[in-house]
């Protein structure tokens, strides 16, 4: 007999206010020690609600289910194996989850004075000097909430820097063309014109190109290092040379700082500005828009700039906020940094130490190598030399079957795998960049390596299998374009949806 699985399936994919009917109880609130508290005193009365919230009405087996199941059809660090070049997808500990709850981080408000707040504010103040060590920078500034809000920040703070020297006119921002996109999308954001330096045949900047770009005209530089190739820059001490002997400014994108913890430092290497990821590579959660953290350091000439106020640790050892910054940038978010974030950084940090951390990296590198090694004679290496912390490959052998990388990508979900960052970077054709992280164990691997030598096979014996994948998925292959200028996240965006499918 044929069992319908239709029903079944139409049932489990309802959502939550489909499933809603009257008088249905699953919630029952604790009083705790909310319980003698007014609430319509409290908040304004412009701020109450006129009438009830329209919230599901569902039975707490039901609510289960639901969010089990929805959660059954996600990908993530702690379901699958997340090889996502250039984000760091790595295993997030829990217990950061368990220190960033306590109660003395999580009931506190950031608008409580300083004597109530000193825990946190110590916390604050001892994660902005270890990514100075970290980093070799002067001073830290916590308030930017993700990478490419950090790199905002930092292009103000150029612009800061060099019109308190008088010099303006610098409008020029140079971006290699192996940079992540984010690089010349905050400084078109923020007035600059950006010029792209070409890379050369081993896939690092190209110091002839680099040096005819340069010119009095130029503020800064917005480099990655190791670049988004996977390739550690080898000439950077004549790179940081020609753009300080211009008057520029070397900014450090800090995206790829895994591969380099404990190892050397951007100070090291020349950058005056630096932002970081905290949510890749301090371990910290991320995806889907968020969360995240993106704290800028800066040289001792640059720290005059930071967005305000700063912490600092006063004379007689307590923590509180300087607002005396005349240069200042001015506040870039509300209050002062994404809290959450930044404590499981910080936790990340004491847990492991300097010698944890320089394992981290020297573990990243040596997982990404291995991969790099066991798939460069299947797949196209078009640098195929010692890595950092990731690699790319490439699809372009597979032209002839009409398979382009995203194919590959696709299939691997098929198989459990999340797919490696795909057609990125653009330098390298059907790109497939891939980054293990160091939380990997050898026999994750090794199924990666076994999944992509078995995908490479099914490209040449059945390739439609692979061109229409992912067949195990809820959703097949959406219209990406749409899904990403037409997300849907809310109940309300589902409604609107269904509409325009019915009238359409």
């Amino acid at each position: 007999m044929k069992i319908d699985l239709s029903i079944k399936n139409t049932a489990e994919s309802k959502l939550i206010f489909e499933k809603s009917k009257p008088d249905k109880e699953g919630v029952f609130l604790p009083e705790r020690q909310f319980a003698n508290l007014d609430f319509s005193k409290l908040i304004p009365a412009e701020l109450q609600r006129k009438e009830p919230g329209n919230l599901p009405e569902i039975t707490e087996p039901e609510l289960i289910r639901h969010f089990v199941n929805l959660s059954k059809k996600n990908f993530s660090v702690d379901t699958h194996f997340y090889p996502l070049g250039s984000c760091t997808m790595k295993y997030n500990p829990k217990i950061h989850e368990e220190i960033a709850a306590l109660d003395g981080f999580s009931w506190i408000h950031p608008t409580q004075t300083e004597d109530q707040t000193q825990g946190i504010l110590q916390v604050f103040y001892e994660l902005g000097r270890a990514l100075c060590e970290l980093t070799w920078m002067s001073e830290f500034s916590l308030q930017p909430a993700a990478g490419a809000h950090g790199e905002l920040c930092g292009m103000m703070l150029t612009r800061a820097y060099h019109e308190s020297r008088g010099e303006g006119k610098r409008n020029l921002v140079l971006v290699p063309d192996s940079s992540h996109g984010t690089n010349p999308a905050s400084a078109a954001q923020y007035g600059y014109q950006v010029v792209q330096i070409l890379s050369d045949a081993r896939g690092r900047v190209d110091l002839k190109a680099l040096g005819e770009a340069m010119n009095d005209r130029v503020a800064c530089l917005m480099l990655t290092n190791p670049n988004t190739l996977g390739l550690f820059e080898s000439d950077i001490l004549k790179i940081r040379e020609l753009v300080h002997q211009k008057g520029a400014l070397l900014y450090y994108d800090g995206a790829n700082l895994n591969a380099l913890l404990g190892a050397v430092r951007p100070g090291d290497m020349g950058f005056d500005i630096v932002h970081l990821n905290l949510h890749k590579t301090f371990t910290t959660p991320h995806g889907g828009g968020g969360p995240g953290a993106g704290p800028v350091g800066v040289t001792k000439a640059l720290a005059p700039f930071l967005p305000k106020p700063v912490i600092v640790r006063k004379a007689d050892g307590t923590y509180g906020w300087d607002h005396a910054r005349p240069q200042s940038i001015g506040k870039i978010r509300s209050f002062f940094g994404n809290a959450g974030i930044l404590i499981r950084a910080y936790v990340y940090i004491r847990m492991l130490g300097l010698e944890g951390l320089r394992r981290v990296s020297h573990d990243a590198v040596l997982n990404a190598n291995y991969l790099r090694k066991k798939l460069s004679t299947a797949y196209v290496n078009p640098h195929n030399e010692y890595c950092m912390h990731e690699f790319v490959l490439s699809t372009s052998h597979l032209e002839s079957k009409h398979i382009q990388a995203g194919d590959i990508g696709k299939r691997l979900l098929d198989y459990g795998i999340h797919a490696p960052t795909v057609h990125f970077p653009l330098v390298v054709k059907e790109a497939l960049m891939i980054e293990p992280t160091e939380t990997e164990s050898k026999e994750t691997l090794d199924t990666f390596v076994e999944v992509m030598l078995k995908i490479l096979k099914e490209a040449e014996e059945t390739p439609e299998l692979v061109r229409t994948a992912p067949h195990t998925m809820p959703i097949g292959r959406p219209d990406e374009v749409q899904a990403a200028r037409k997300p849907i996240l809310s109940y309300r965006d589902y409604q609107r949806d269904q509409s325009q499918v019915v009238s359409s």
